[in-house]
């Protein structure tokens, strides 16, 4: 049963505050994102490097390409570590509207060490599905990507299995009027905050991406497609 404040109508302030409330939360998210995708950036670099010496400065060299991909090897796990870390930027504002009391670093990291290996195999198939949508005119994986918060909260509070999870996510975003409203407050949503975000220089990103997870998770169950 999500929190009364779930269910009362989203605005960009209710969002921003609720992101206030969260800033220490969010700003560890940042941080360790930012950390784990530069250590991997760095331990492919080094690889690299290695591997170009080795073959005498030809890039091309057996060497050099054997080096890049031992990089891209030990650069993989820390790849999935980021992209389990980031899901919380979703996750935490799921939660927080299903249990109506903000969501701490401890709490936040708990939840998400909880159920690892659900979360990744979560991760593999909306990505396989998402990739494969955009291999096919873009369009298609636009709309896996707009399920984004239903999938995510179904994933983080819900047993159902992930296929189903997915299934559902996606019947209820285009198999009723609620749901398709909400996916163009969504676009619009995105929109703006790439807006936002260019003009500037990428540094507003770190506010609106945040602000607007909190704001289309309260519209999600202010519509009624969380439950």
């Amino acid at each position: 049963m999500a929190a009364p404040l779930a269910t009362e109508q989203p605005t960009i302030n209710r969002a921003w505050e609720a992101f206030v409330a969260h800033v220490p939360t969010i700003l560890l998210i940042w941080l360790a994102t930012a950390v784990l995708t530069g250590v991997g950036v760095a331990i492919y670099s080094v690889m690299a490097l290695v591997g170009i010496g080795l073959s005498g400065g030809n890039a091309d060299g057996t060497s050099a390409t054997l080096a890049l991909g031992l990089g891209q090897l030990g650069q993989l796990p820390f790849t999935i570590l980021t992209s389990l870390v980031s899901v919380l930027f979703v996750a935490v504002p799921a939660l927080y509207y299903e249990r109506g009391e903000v969501i701490s670093v401890q709490v936040a990291f708990a939840a998400l060490l909880q159920r690892p290996l659900r979360y990744l195999l979560a991760g593999v198939l909306f990505t396989l599905v998402a990739t494969l949508g955009f291999l096919f005119c873009i369009l298609p994986g636009v709309v896996v990507a707009l399920i984004t918060p239903v999938y995510v909260n179904r994933i983080f509070l819900t047993d159902a299995p992930i296929t189903d999870v997915f299934a559902a996510s996606f019947q209820t975003l285009y198999r009723s009027e609620q749901g398709r409203t909400y996916v163009l407050l969504e676009i619009l949503t995105w929109l703006l905050v790439l807006l936002f975000s260019v003009c500037t220089c990428g540094l507003g990103a770190l506010l609106a991406v945040p602000v607007s997870a909190f704001y289309l998770q309260n519209a999600a169950y202010h519509k009624g497609l969380i439950r």
